[in-house]
């Protein structure tokens, strides 16, 4: 066991093995189907498992990092930005793009991607959970977008990752920097109605 836990690699490798047990549990002793249902189970518990990691690590950002940072010694910030926050932002906006990518299969799957993408529009608003859900979709949407097209590329600048700005002076990164924070900030804000939307939709007007 200790074999196991030591190493990130075979503890989720081990987690990995107790789901797919469960999924042979399902197919033969609950003689679950592999229909439609399933598929659509498949693709949420994927969403929940990337939104996990991915409003995880924004939070840690939010909550730990940024205001931590100042009251770490100088001579101990470089190997945050170093080795700490890059593989930090690697699963960040990674997570970011297998949440938008799982949660849209999954509106598909449960035949309300237009209807959330039009935010109910497309049905006069008739159906709430419609747009319950498609604000949920483009909250989500928006905060991918900052992860990808604004986070990350002033973070390569304000950390220097894989040496791509050796020569950006100290008030460039400084100014990258604070855009990073500042759009990092604004998820944290929009992932708290975010989430809300995601859970009514589901508990309160009961889409699929």
């Amino acid at each position: 066991m200790t074999a196991v836990l030591t190493n990130l690699r075979n503890a989720v490798i081990a987690g990995v093995a107790l789901a797919v047990v469960l999924l042979l549990l399902y197919a033969f002793a609950w003689s679950g189907a592999f229909d439609r249902t399933f598929w659509s189970f498949l693709f949420r518990w994927l969403h929940v498992v990337s939104g996990v990691m991915w409003i995880g690590l924004l939070w840690y950002f939010n909550f730990v990092q940024i205001p931590t940072m100042p009251k770490i010694p100088d001579e101990q910030k470089p190997a945050i930005g170093k080795h700490i926050a890059p593989s930090a932002l690697f699963w960040f906006r990674w997570a970011a793009m297998s949440t938008i990518v799982t949660g849209l299969i999954l509106a598909w799957l449960n035949n309300y991607i237009v209807e959330a993408i039009t935010i109910g529009a497309v049905d006069n608003f008739a159906v709430a959970g419609h747009t319950v859900i498609g604000i949920g979709m483009w909250l989500g949407a928006i905060m991918w977008f900052n992860v990808w097209f604004v986070i990350w590329p002033n973070q390569k600048k304000a950390l220097n990752i894989a040496d791509r700005f050796p020569n950006l002076d100290a008030d460039a990164k400084a100014k990258a920097a604070r855009t990073a924070m500042l759009f990092s900030r604004t998820n944290t804000v929009l992932s708290i109605p975010m989430l809300f939307c995601m859970v009514a939709a589901q508990s309160l007007f009961r889409i699929s």
